[in-house]
């Protein structure tokens, strides 16, 4: 779809995810007319990221923060980030802007980039856009009969219900988990939707230190 906005949004390697008009219900200042979540799917934005900073030494929310707060002043909107403090809803605002459904990860699949996306910023806007809401599709999880994305995870960290993070991380850190480490969350590769956009092995990578890193500091 050509909006100027998802035009400006693109030429900044990230990738328009959806968007709504708020209700007074969707927890956003009063100010806002318009969201646009925004975030990566494909390749683009980490290319990007890599070729501006050190993925080694730099953490893609300080990057992402500098990239966006440029692009919201570009567009004239505000940006808000899902690791602010307080969290930001952003599934919930997922849900509302037609970007997919609740697998049974219980991460978000998108209609076309399954569950290779993630959400990087949502764009508020002082005014409404007349843009068409984006629909979701039918959820592609329903007609999955066998569910792979459940039982590829060497330490079965997902059971549909919950997902056991300690499990996860302990299994990544140790030399069993370095197909985990290279390549990604096989749960992730499972599943058939999307696959196109799967994260080569250096953002796969890259992912993958963050979140070992992220649970070292936390101490789980």
């Amino acid at each position: 779809m050509d909006h100027p906005v998802l035009t400006a949004i693109r030429r900044a390697s990230f990738t328009p995810l959806g968007w709504f008009a708020p209700a007074p219900d969707d927890r956003l200042p009063d100010s806002a007319r318009f969201v646009i979540l925004i975030g990566n799917a494909g390749p683009d934005m980490f290319r990007r990221f890599a070729r501006e900073r050190d993925p080694d030494r730099d953490t893609l929310d300080d990057w992402t923060r500098d990239v966006v707060s440029r692009l919201a002043a570009d567009v004239d909107a505000r940006a808000v980030y899902p690791f602010d403090t307080p969290p930001q809803p952003f599934l919930t605002w997922a849900r509302r802007g037609g970007a997919g459904h609740v697998s049974p990860l219980g991460l978000n699949i998108h209609p076309t980039y399954g569950l290779w996306h993630a959400y990087r910023a949502a764009l508020l806007f002082p005014v409404a856009f007349d843009l068409p809401p984006p629909s979701p599709g039918r959820h592609p999880c329903g007609s999955c009969a066998d569910r792979p994305c459940l039982t590829a995870c060497p330490v079965m960290a997902f059971d549909g219900t919950a997902y056991d993070v300690v499990a996860c991380r302990s299994h990544i850190a140790m030399p069993q988990g370095a197909q985990c480490m290279s390549q990604g969350c096989l749960a992730r590769h499972a599943c058939p939707v999307g696959q196109g956009f799967a994260y080569r092995q250096d953002q796969a990578r890259f992912h993958m230190k963050a979140f070992l890193a992220a649970g070292q500091r936390k101490g789980t």
